[in-house]
């Protein structure tokens, strides 16, 4: 197993860039608590070991190296890193996204692709009371094909399009992409034309119903083909934390994939 000490440097990096007051300390005296880079290490260390709250309040607890690391006498109590998970809001979440990209080395030339993670920890009593029945998370993900590092995220569990979806992605991140790849089922004129009018490469395939079109997809087929690496990157996701969820709702299913994806980044930063 290999030593969680470099990610967990990397979490109280990120944490730190992006807390208010970097130089806090890690539990000061009075009613703050914990700091705020403090909460941010120790949510995205949950979401590393895979664990529940009370297993990953045990481990901090027997690992002294990584207390020391982070100044902590003590973890917090599961109940209090249960809470901070619930209050940490998508918005600021995407915020360390992209920051963490930037750690793991960000090249603007990324690809777009979508796959599934299994929702079977949702009760089947919430299941009925939020009216839906798909059983994975349609997860859809802008990774760098250099770096494998994953710069936007889109989380859905409606039947979207992925042309609409590949669209939503691209207007968030279209500054920071030189070449943008993807497979035939990204496919749509007016994606294409986007990218053109952002100075974006579309590297997206064809469907090949005309000759024009397979001529256009053999034209890219020599730079088309590394994104495969956004499978390579999915395939990380899913064997590092798991393809099930442990949330039990929607909103927390996407927080939990989004902080996945962060750590991804990092671990690849620390690599």
């Amino acid at each position: 197993m290999r030593s969680k000490r470099p990610l967990v440097k990397k979490c109280k990096h990120l944490g730190k860039q992006h807390a208010d007051n970097p130089d806090e300390p890690a539990a000061p005296d009075g009613d703050s608590g914990f700091a705020e880079w403090v909460q941010i290490a120790l949510i995205l260390m949950h979401a590393e070991l895979d664990k529940s709250f009370r297993e990953t309040e045990a481990w901090f607890n027997d690992s002294l190296a990584i207390r020391e690391e982070l100044n902590l006498k003590a973890s917090p109590d599961h109940t209090t890193l249960c809470r901070w998970e619930k209050e940490y809001q998508m918005r600021e979440l995407r915020r360390l996204l992209r920051a963490s990209a930037e750690q793991a080395g960000w090249s603007g030339e990324a690809a777009i692709d979508a796959s599934g993670f299994q929702r079977d920890q949702t009760s089947y009593h919430y299941r009925g009371r939020a009216n839906y029945s798909f059983q994975s998370m349609k997860t859809t993900i802008l990774i760098d094909v250099n770096s494998l590092a994953i710069k936007d995220v889109h989380i859905t569990t409606q039947k979207a399009w992925d042309g609409h979806i590949g669209m939503q992605v691209f207007r968030r991140n279209a500054e920071d992409l030189r070449v943008l790849s993807a497979d035939a089922n990204y496919s749509w004129g007016e994606l294409r034309e986007e990218c053109h009018s952002n100075s974006t490469r579309p590297l997206i395939k064809h469907r090949e119903q005309t000759p024009l079109q397979k001529a256009h997809n053999a034209r890219m087929n020599e730079d088309y083909n590394q994104r495969w690496m956004s499978e390579t990157g999915f395939s990380q996701l899913k064997e590092d934390d798991g393809e099930k969820l442990r949330s039990r709702t929607w909103h927390g299913q996407f927080r939990e994939l989004t902080r996945k994806c962060i750590v991804h980044n990092l671990t690849q930063a620390a690599s």
